[in-house]
């Protein structure tokens, strides 16, 4: 509640009717006013040097007062500044506040942070300036064997979480950055081995792919603690060597390579410079193509199929298809077999609705302690998932960790 601010007009009547009557009350009943009121002015009038000391100096106020024989001794210190503004650029985040026994605000913190926009918009800018020093990928050879055209390979990668840390005690596997790194390119081994001889492939990375998103390893809009396993820098660079090297493992069995690195709740800044990096890397491979989009809602039109992906983290299996379906209203016109695929819950859900198949996925990664010990459970896979341009999902290939050990030796 805001306090209430006196002139010295109104400071000075109250001390001189104060004088005239035997109580607080008394004047404060003889001006009309509450006694809490009466006491403020009085207060604010002592401070102000109104009530038996000299005037206080321009921009001082009274703070203690001793006396003896009639002698008085007034600390000084400094009033109030200018009012706060907040920077260009931020808001306010948080407000704490030190106050009197009468409630009256002793001090403030006033806490601030960028705005979301703002640091979107300069992370942006420093993409933007870095593409152009980014090295192009060198071309893949493609091995000589008939594809067939009409097919497109989906691989179905989320929530792998590098630098998680797990501990098979605590959680039921070992998991680290060097485990993930071996596991991830073990899995696209077999994957793309057993997958049918397809002409496109999609790399649908659903999000979360980095455990954490900046120096503290905590969740960028919880700040929760999170078990870490490497530095920082390591995870990034470990992020890059994995999706590089696997874009290069599908280059070499299939005609076409389009990349979805999604947004989500664990990584959403890494998410924006893998795009972004990703598109500059592959700029002058004529067959790679990387969905560079800032929104969190991605699609990919194959013939009569129309494949929508999102983490999960913003919408849920129950009630994607309609955003899917306005925010990509010609596609899904378009289209004949619609399929969503979504990730975050770490779990397995298919679920048939009106406008589309929606598909949650499992992850590869080992459970953290939160997950182990709040007794959220889930099996752990990855799937390649095959459609065809006129009929729709045709088959589908499910790989465990246990299934794929050693795939790429």
């Amino acid at each position: 509640m805001a306090q209430a601010t006196f002139t010295d007009e109104e400071l000075q009547q109250a001390v001189k009717v104060r004088a005239l009557h035997p109580s607080t009350v008394a004047a404060a009943a003889a001006l009309g006013i509450p006694e809490t009121s009466m006491r403020r002015r009085l207060t604010r009038a002592a401070e102000r040097g109104m009530m038996g000391t000299k005037p206080v100096l321009p921009g001082f106020a009274i703070k203690t007062v001793s006396s003896r024989d009639g002698d008085a001794w007034v600390k000084q210190a400094r009033a109030p500044g200018e009012e706060f503004a907040v920077p260009d650029g931020h808001h306010i985040k948080g407000v704490s506040a030190l106050v009197d026994p009468d409630g009256r605000e002793v001090m403030k913190w006033v806490k601030t942070s960028q705005d979301a926009a703002n640091r979107e918009a300069g992370l942006r800018a420093v993409l933007d300036a870095l593409k152009a020093e980014v090295p192009r990928a060198e071309p893949v050879t493609l091995l000589p064997f008939r594809r067939q055209p009409d097919l497109l390979n989906f691989f179905a990668l989320t929530d792998v979480h590098l630098g998680s840390l797990s501990w098979h005690e605590e959680t039921g596997a070992d998991y680290d950055l060097d485990i993930a790194e071996r596991l991830i390119i073990d899995w696209f081994a077999a994957a793309i081995d057993m997958a049918p001889r397809a002409e496109t492939a999609v790399l649908a990375q659903i999000g979360d792919a980095l455990h954490y998103d900046s120096m503290e390893s905590k969740t960028p809009a919880s700040g929760h603690i999170l078990d870490a396993d490497s530095r920082f820098p390591k995870i990034v660079r470990a992020a890059i060597r994995i999706f590089r090297r696997v874009v290069r493992m599908l280059l070499e069995k299939h005609g076409r390579v389009h990349v979805i690195m999604a947004d989500a709740n664990h990584d959403p800044a890494s998410g924006a410079w893998l795009r972004e990096m990703f598109a500059a890397f592959y700029d002058d491979e004529p067959r790679v193509t990387v969905d560079s989009s800032a929104s969190t809602y991605y699609v990919y039109e194959h013939g009569d199929v129309s494949l929508f992906v999102h983490h999960g983290h913003r919408r849920n299996i129950g009630n994607v298809d309609t955003v899917f379906a306005g925010k990509f209203r010609e596609v899904y016109g378009r289209t004949r077999f619609s399929y969503a695929h979504l990730g975050h819950l770490h779990s397995d859900e298919l679920k048939s609705t009106n406008l589309m198949k929606v598909e949650r996925h499992e992850t590869l990664a080992a459970p953290d302690a939160y997950a182990a010990n709040g007794g959220w459970l889930s099996g752990r896979s990855a799937k390649v998932v095959t459609y065809h341009k006129k009929h729709g999902e045709v088959s589908r290939i499910i790989l465990t960790p246990e299934m794929v050990e050693g795939a790429a030796a």
